[in-house]
């Protein structure tokens, strides 16, 4: 049971990088909000992090990267570089977790230094999460302020998209795994100090101690006489 958890943390880790390489990727951040005078269902336009798509009835979609860095608000380009971190912890989560497993053959003479392990790809798993849900929830933040704000016209104001849902649910599920990660260590620790303990503690009897006297048992005089006869 305890090493499925691992595994499932291993399952829940690839599944969150996936979510992130998806999210970073995709360009429905923001969408187009019908509203007010913008009733022109039959087109549609997404901005993601580092293109804009615009679709409209029966033409394929047509995306374009954008011109310049500088002329980005200061939460898409902060979400950039987050993103592109998150990508890159959770791929060292994974590699770090999957050397701290029980059954892998890396440090496989070190307990503690496996545990130890363990516990740091945990920790980069809660930081990944953390990165990730910064800029989702920053950028979902933004455009719920724009839309209810009067001064923004209603063609500038836009809907949370489904990659902003996608990096909510990547967030919980590397939350999961990163919990599981560090309550492994946990129970791993215990585990290997009370075993340490019940080792040294027999090892400590068989040990003689300096008061007592060793007696060797000495034959007879009886088998001595047996033996003259």
């Amino acid at each position: 049971m305890r090493a499925k958890l691992e595994i499932l943390a291993m399952v829940l880790g690839f599944v969150g990088l996936f979510g992130t390489v998806t999210i970073t990727t995709l360009p429905m951040w923001r969408v187009t909000a019908f509203i007010g005078a913008n009733l022109i269902v039959m087109e549609i336009l997404w901005e993601g992090l580092w293109m804009n798509c615009y679709r409209q009835a029966n033409i394929r979609m047509q995306c374009k990267v954008y011109d310049s860095l500088l002329i980005l608000p200061p939460e898409l380009q902060a979400a950039r570089a987050l993103m592109c971190l998150s990508i890159i912890l959770a791929l060292v989560a994974l590699i770090i977790s999957g050397c701290g497993m029980r059954n892998a053959s890396c440090c496989r003479g070190d307990v503690k230094g496996k545990n130890i392990t363990l516990l740091v790809g945990g920790c980069f798993f809660l930081l990944t999460c953390l990165t990730t849900l910064i800029p989702v929830s920053w950028m979902g933040h933004s455009i719920i302020r724009n839309f209810y704000n009067p001064q923004v016209q209603d063609s500038q104001k836009r809907e949370l998209g489904e990659a902003l849902y996608i990096g909510w649910a990547t967030s919980a599920v590397l939350l999961v795994a990163g919990i599981i990660l560090v309550c492994r260590y946990s129970s791993r620790r215990s585990k290997d100090e009370l075993s340490y303990t019940d080792t040294y503690v027999m090892a400590e009897r068989d040990v003689p101690k300096e008061d007592s006297v060793d007696l060797d048992r000495q034959p007879s005089s009886f088998y001595k006489q047996q033996q003259y006869v």
